[in-house]
């Protein structure tokens, strides 16, 4: 009998995903829009002119059309990469159909003209008031309808678990928004220089404070024991579901225990990612950078941190206009929670290496830590998300006509950037049955998580990002 094949995980689909949608995406500099054709949701008030190709070129097609390939593209994609996990094709299909569906369903919501339309464009629409939102706001319906049927309608959020992966699909975004904020870059080399180091800088501080403060008061006014400590002590300070999957392997924890811990993650991820970004927006619009690094410091798990980002983004670009008529850059704000959060992640393996080394040395004293650990428990995406940066950066500062091109061929990226970013947030929501997790048994663990992220660690975050990005601004919408 054939020896069954091992599937291939999440991080590496992602990587291989995101890079393949970025190849595809740099036929624009060869003037040949191999994505151009990807559906582009703009503001609207006639629901029948919201959808469009995203490339010009393709501009006569209709809107349905762009559509439905968009959906057969990412289904073909997504059935490759479930056919690489193991997981049921029919099934996964069947889910993924729904997941794209409504998902795609919330984004054009959220792009309605009454909730996105910002103050400068109110009479283009024939309308004198919105929620000021921008079309951002598609992530909020996301998130919010996905709470809705993973609490309220657990018969169908169990037909779509086969597809119901937000950790993938964030973690393919990602890599492919690394090529957009690389041609960002080339616009503001040194702004982007600044961001990078002080995201670096502001990153260090999670591992030195944040992780050990959390584990102290785990093991010391919670009783936690060494294996409970750790994976939650990584959980709550560093990044969420991949650090304490990670660091519970280092120290051989049972399964059960970064499994627990994830899922209190994900369940304060999501309350982090329905008030932080508009208390950010409330008391940092006049602080935009450390604004967005707040969210990639605080909120834990990629994809509810750069979500969050790119929500604050968008609150702070509209209040910023509102306000005082100031009309920042899209993306800039949302580069430092993304740096920041991508700097946590590289680290993650390293961590893990550390504490294995520890736990194998001084504990546990099970035997030698072969460095292929660190390889093996390193976040395989992230270096799908520097290549593209370096890669676009590079391009873009070749030259002017350069710059042009990486412009066109990020905005093909995008088309389906937004739509990964956007089914991470519907999925986050399904996965987030508040009772099923309560049931668990796990609100000793919630306290913990409850004490130490609101009385400390959301905080220290802010307290960083503002010594980090105190009074620096984003570029300018010129013209």
């Amino acid at each position: 009998m054939e020896e069954q094949k091992r599937p291939i995980g999440e991080d590496w689909l992602a990587l291989w995903i995101g890079l393949g949608i970025f190849v595809l995406g740099l036929g624009a500099f060869a003037g040949v829009n191999v994505l151009g054709w990807g559906a582009k949701v703009n503001v609207w008030i006639d629901a029948a002119k919201a959808v469009v190709p995203v490339s010009g070129a393709f501009k006569e097609m209709p809107s349905i059309v762009s559509l439905i390939l968009t959906y057969l593209f990412m289904l073909g994609l997504m059935l490759i990469a479930a056919r690489c996990m193991r997981a049921d094709i029919k099934k996964f299909a069947a889910g993924f159909t729904l997941v794209f569906w409504i998902s795609y369903g919330c984004w054009f919501t959220g792009h309605y003209a009454y909730i996105a339309a910002t103050p400068d464009v109110l009479a283009k629409y024939g309308i004198n008031w919105s929620l000021n939102l921008t079309g951002e706001a598609g992530f909020i319906v996301a998130l919010l309808a996905g709470l809705v049927i993973g609490n309220f309608f657990p018969k169908l959020a169990a037909f779509m678990g086969e597809a119901t992966r937000p950790e993938l699909y964030i973690k393919t975004a990602i890599v492919i928004l690394g090529a957009g904020l690389g041609a960002k870059a080339a616009e503001s080399m040194s702004l982007a220089s600044a961001i990078l180091f002080r995201g670096l800088c502001a990153s260090v501080e999670v591992y030195l404070i944040d992780w050990a403060v959390v584990y102290l008061v785990a093991r010391t006014v919670f009783k936690f024991n060494r294996e409970w400590a750790v994976p939650l002590a990584s959980g709550i300070s560093i990044c969420g579901v991949s650090a304490a999957i990670a660091t519970g392997a280092a120290i051989r924890a049972r399964p059960v225990v970064p499994i627990m811990v994830s899922s209190l993650v994900v369940i304060f991820a999501v309350v982090e990612l329905l008030l932080l970004p508009f208390i950010a927006q409330a008391l940092l619009w006049t602080e935009p950078m450390v604004a967005g690094d707040w969210m990639g410091l605080a909120v834990k798990t990629d994809g509810a941190a750069i979500a969050s980002g790119a929500i604050v983004d968008a609150l702070v670009r509209a209040k910023a206009l509102a306000m005082e008529g100031i009309h920042y850059q899209e993306g800039w704000i949302m580069m430092p929670a993304t740096t920041s959060k991508i700097f946590i992640d590289f680290f993650i393996g390293i961590w893990a290496f550390v504490l294995a080394i520890i736990w194998c040395s001084k504990i546990e004293c099970r035997g030698e830590v072969k460095a292929v650990e660190i390889w093996e428990r390193f976040p395989k995406f992230v270096l799908g998300y520097m290549l593209t940066f370096v890669l676009l950066l590079a391009f873009s500062l070749s030259s002017p006509e350069a710059l042009k091109a990486a412009k066109g061929a990020t905005s093909q990226m995008d088309a389906f950037r937004v739509l990964f970013f956007v089914m991470t947030f519907f999925t986050i929501g399904v996965i987030s049955n508040f009772r099923k997790l309560w049931a668990e048994g796990i609100g000793k663990l919630a306290a913990v998580y409850l004490l130490c992220l609101f009385g400390f660690i959301v905080w220290v975050g802010l307290l960083i990002s503002y010594i980090f990005f105190h009074g620096i601004k984003p570029p300018l919408v010129v013209g």
